[in-house]
């Protein structure tokens, strides 16, 4: 059943799209449903339904007690850095690009908090598009877990985020844990309306957010992140400003914004469309592919601020699509990619950028979905990818 969803109004999201949500909504009431509707829905759904025995996750459920001698701090361990062979007790650590630590695990809030965000995100999606509160009830109840309740909730900072052992308690780069926040804030936008997303659930969050943006901006940490001249300064900007936005403060947003065309793309892209910081990393392709999703992220973000991040070119002649078309002949195969990478890597994670691309760069725009045709997609993961859809 899908109760009275179909009359609310379109939801105050960011980087989901606000009008496809609400017409497919709409379009869900008025059956039959076209076979690709029909295979979209149950997809969906099924995810909904494992996503009902996800959780609760909790900062407090780590065996570990931060630096500060508080569990409601968020604590994680640098994911590239080692025992270090040449010593007894294996400190400092050492790094080793790319190569992941199975250690980190031990302290659960990242493995954790990246559960709770797509569980969160497709059961709020479910509720908005089906009504079945108990979808929303549950996507209520993580947030309320992680955020709200005092005795689980997270406190809103990154004080020991990627910590070394032996180096360092914690470290701005640690912000990149948090990149999947706009995404739960999006979620948050799907929960409006439901009997179980409460005024006081909004507030709190209103307030959680602000906390952290104001930490972001002035702590340490924060600001060496923002400093970041690589995908983690792109990233902490599309946290800063999508947490502007859903706080009210549009006009800090613009701001963020508006720095990130010198910041970000002028310095991140070079004329031939290849970010050569990232290209210098071990997981090359995968990375250039990261960075370049923030900065179409940021692109979707400015919409909300007045700044049009699509036709920005930096002196050197290079924007977004710049650095999508370099990155195409290698996803198609035609090239074969100069750089190092040590893992294996999927065309399929440009689809989305191909997708928004397509949308806002009309003289490109065959080329683009051409090359959209060539990796592939299906009927009902157009839908999804028409929604804006990251995961």
């Amino acid at each position: 059943m899908l109760g009275s969803a179909g009359a609310l109004p379109a939801p105050r999201v960011f980087l989901l799209r606000r009008r496809p949500l609400a017409r497919l909504r709409a379009r869900l009431r008025r059956p039959p449903l076209s076979p690709a509707l029909a295979a979209f829905m149950d997809q969906l759904q099924k995810q909904a339904r494992r996503a009902l025995h996800a959780g609760p996750f909790s900062v407090m459920d780590k065996a570990y007690i931060p630096p500060s001698g508080n569990k409601h701090d968020y604590m994680s361990w640098a994911p590239y850095f080692w025992p270090n062979p040449r010593t007894p007790n294996g400190l400092p650590y050492i790094r080793r690009d790319g190569r992941r630590n199975p250690q980190i695990r031990k302290i659960t809030d990242h493995d954790e908090l990246h559960q709770l965000i797509p569980a969160v995100e497709t059961l709020a999606l479910a509720g908005f598009l089906t009504g079945r509160e108990r979808y929303a009830a549950h996507a209520a109840h993580l947030i309320r877990v992680w955020f709200l309740d005092p005795a689980t909730r997270m406190n809103p900072n990154l004080n020991y985020a990627q910590g070394i052992p032996g180096r360092v308690k914690g470290r701005g780069i640690g912000i990149i844990d948090t990149a999947g926040f706009p995404h739960l804030i999006d979620a948050i936008g799907l929960l409006a309306g439901s009997p179980a997303w409460t005024q006081a659930d909004q507030a709190g969050m209103e307030s959680w957010f602000q906390r952290y943006l104001h930490w972001l901006r002035t702590s340490r940490n924060g600001r060496a992140e923002q400093a970041a001249k690589n995908n983690h300064g792109t990233w902490y900007d599309v946290q800063a400003a999508d947490e502007a936005l859903f706080t009210g403060q549009t006009g800090l947003a613009r701001q963020i914004l508006l720095r990130a065309r010198r910041r970000r793309i002028a310095l991140q892209i070079v004329a031939s469309g290849r970010e050569p910081l990232e290209t210098a990393r071990t997981q090359s392709f995968q990375y250039s592919m990261m960075n370049l999703r923030g900065l179409c992220e940021l692109a979707r973000l400015g919409q909300f601020a007045g700044v049009n991040l699509w036709r920005y070119r930096s002196p050197r002649g290079a924007g977004i699509v710049t650095a999508l078309d370099y990155l195409l002949p290698y996803a198609l195969g035609r090239k074969r990619w100069p750089y190092h990478e040590i893992t294996r890597w999927s065309p399929r994670g440009l689809r989305p950028m191909l997708w928004a691309a397509e949308r806002h760069d009309r003289p490109r725009a065959n080329a683009l979905r051409a090359a959209l045709r060539q990796i592939g997609f299906s009927t009902e993961e157009k839908i999804w990818l028409s929604l804006g859809w990251q995961n």
